[in-house]
């Protein structure tokens, strides 16, 4: 995970002051067979909370992957989220006498559920982790629980502490207001060894799709890199290939076209150096600027040139404006055809392009 790039090798202490929210971005590879929605190179959203080890810290993460969905078009709907705890199932596995260290191993053999089937999962219990067949069942029939309360049940650990840490999981994402995002899924384990308690998957309520992103709490991974204490860390990963495909699948990819504020454009040679004056002033108040690339006697090359970068508006900087500390501004885009020029061409003072909007009654989107 991205989050080991905190911690210092030397002595196995955390470089940044905890506790820490962060997010990274990288590009990531893996070498597998490619198929739909997972390549062997892809862009992937990591965020991680380190340093707070109660359920507030899951439920932070859970609010914010269901406010990117949100903010992408995407509603509960069309995906949702799975969550289990590994601490429920720990209670589980300790119960029918299993010792710690076999826990992480009965979790992977646990995950091939929907690959492998119950019946290969309850022989792989017997054979690698010597759990009996009637305990191997007991733990297959549980995580097909639809709700907390049944797989309490069936999984005979009742009103445990791990099971009320994940009643007041669910109470919080209520509260916060996208409770209707998430389901329990006793059968979300995640196959990673590292995860310690609760653990998440997205997913597309379709069916069509495999998981859109995944992650968990990995309390004690730090201390396998060299930390001399247990650092409690949660986070998730949330990879670029499959929400790509659903915003396919619902018809809701986004529309990018190429925007910019202000093309500049100057005059002559000599204007040059204002007009870099004039995209450096703009650049200061905000805007996005490009500069026109060559003199531009003809506006109507400096116009064509805007229109093709999808400008807004175009500076044009020229000696006799110039001389009066003035810079000729044209809207392209707010103003429809018949309004008059002075309504969409302002000579706005130099030492005041920061507040250029205000000339035009209205800003670089339209609003008055």
């Amino acid at each position: 995970r991205m989050v080991l790039n905190l911690m210092r090798l030397e002595t196995g202490e955390m470089a940044a002051q905890l506790p820490l929210k962060w997010f990274s971005i990288p590009q990531c590879w893996r070498f597998e067979t490619t198929q739909r929605g997972r390549k062997r190179e892809h862009y992937q959203w990591n965020m991680d909370i380190v340093g707070l080890p109660g359920i507030e810290a899951e439920v932070e993460l859970l609010s914010a992957i269901c406010t990117f969905f949100e903010k992408i078009g995407l509603s509960s709907k069309d995906v949702g989220l799975k969550v289990n705890s590994r601490k429920v199932l720990g209670a589980v596995v300790k119960k029918a006498g299993v010792p710690d260290d076999s826990f992480a191993e009965s979790c992977v053999i646990i995950d091939k559920l929907d690959k492998i089937g119950a019946e290969e999962v309850q022989k792989e219990l017997k054979d690698k982790v010597g759990l009996s067949q009637e305990v191997g069942k007991r733990i297959t029939d549980a995580t097909t629980a639809k709700t907390l309360d049944e797989f309490a049940e069936l999984a005979g650990v009742g009103d445990s502490p791990e099971v009320q840490e994940m009643r007041q999981l669910f109470k919080l994402a209520k509260d916060y207001g996208y409770g209707d995002w998430l389901t329990f899924d006793a059968s979300v384990v995640r196959g990673l060894a590292y995860y310690t308690g609760v653990v998440f998957e997205g997913f597309d309520r379709a069916g069509v799709l495999r998981a859109i992103c995944g992650g968990g709490r990995y309390d004690r991974l730090l201390s396998l890199y060299g930390s001399p204490k247990e650092v409690p860390c949660v986070g998730f990963g949330f990879g670029d290939c499959v929400v790509a495909e659903l915003l396919k699948e619902k018809n809701v990819v986004p529309t990018l076209p190429q925007v910019v504020d202000y093309v500049v454009a100057p005059y002559n040679a000599d204007m040059a150096g204002p007009a870099l004056n004039v995209a450096r002033r703009l650049r200061l108040a905000g805007k996005t600027v490009d500069v026109y690339p060559e003199p531009a006697k003809k506006a109507a090359k400096a116009f064509n040139y805007a229109d093709r970068a999808g400008a807004v508006r175009v500076a044009f900087v020229a000696p006799d404006e110039w001389k009066t500390g003035l810079v000729r501004i044209k809207d392209m885009r707010n103003f429809g055809q018949d309004a008059p020029n002075d309504a969409k061409q302002k000579d706005v003072p130099l030492d005041d392009l920061a507040n250029v909007d205000t000339y035009f009654g209205v800003t670089i989107d339209g609003t008055p």
